[in-house]
């Protein structure tokens, strides 16, 4: 097997980090695999979720350290300055995706692992999840979005104490924080995340698409701006056939059956 596993069901596609002896910890070939899967998942008309997750006890601990003293001692500053640049596409990617992708922690998620959980639009987390910027313990300042993304969800303030502390949170404490949306029992946290996942993709899939793009516009762009980027997809939804069949389900006093056109 590989180091990302991938599987389908009713609309969600799961992703699944696949080096649980090392905590899902990044590799080369995995960030090859999310970089290759991720565009080809949101242009498939038949997926309306995106699910990542982690195997065995972890979801993942972002950088490997036992490889950090090597790619230091071999790489030259620009080889090095590439390599982030290239993992950083998929935060960046992940971000600006027309599909709703949820974190589904199932433990650890450090560093940039937390990274790649708050990228995700949605994080769900199992009890035993646990949360830490983790560039502190080796020397590090972050990457993977981590000091953008996180400043967002807790504020500057926190974002700082946890980058400088390096706390580690728990799920409850994360919840507290507004880093994760949902904590659930662990043996449920399969059957609650699928839950909420084809609940996602049994709606509105167009939609969702510019609700992202308005999100992510409203993080970094002036009110006026936002403000036309919102008439100009509101315009272009008013023609879908989403839109249509929406007004048709209300009037029959039915459910709508959407299919993200």
């Amino acid at each position: 097997m590989g180091d990302l596993l991938e599987s389908a069901e009713q609309g969600v596609a799961i992703l699944t980090l696949n080096r649980p002896d090392r905590l899902n910890a990044f590799s080369p070939d995995m960030m090859a695999a999310l970089r290759a899967a991720l565009p080809r998942l949101g242009a498939d008309a038949s997926i309306g979720v995106i699910v990542i997750t982690g195997s065995g006890r972890a979801f993942t601990a972002g950088g490997d350290v036992k490889t950090m003293r090597g790619r230091a001692e071999t790489q030259t500053f620009e080889q090095r300055l590439e390599s982030y640049r290239r993992m950083h596409e998929l935060p960046l990617l992940m971000r600006t995706l027309p599909k709703v992708i949820i974190a589904m922690v199932n433990g650890p998620a450090v560093g940039a692992g937390l990274g790649l959980a708050l990228a995700c639009d949605l994080r769900v987390a199992g009890r035993s999840a646990r949360f830490a910027t983790g560039f502190a313990g080796v020397g590090y300042s972050g990457d993977f979005g981590g000091s953008w993304l996180l400043t967002r969800l807790v504020g500057t303030a926190k974002a700082r104490e946890l980058y400088f502390l390096n706390d580690m949170l728990d799920a409850e404490q994360a919840k507290a924080l507004g880093i994760v949306n949902r904590v659930v029992d662990d043996t449920a946290l399969l059957d609650d995340t699928m839950a909420l996942a084809q609940r996602i993709a049994a709606g509105p899939g167009l939609a969702f698409g510019y609700m992202k793009r308005n999100l992510h516009a409203a993080e970094t762009e002036p009110f006026g701006a936002v403000l036309e980027m919102e008439a100009i997809h509101q315009s272009r939804l008013a023609q879908s056939e989403d839109h249509r069949e929406a007004v048709t389900a209300f009037a029959e006093k039915r459910k709508p059956r959407f299919q993200g056109r």
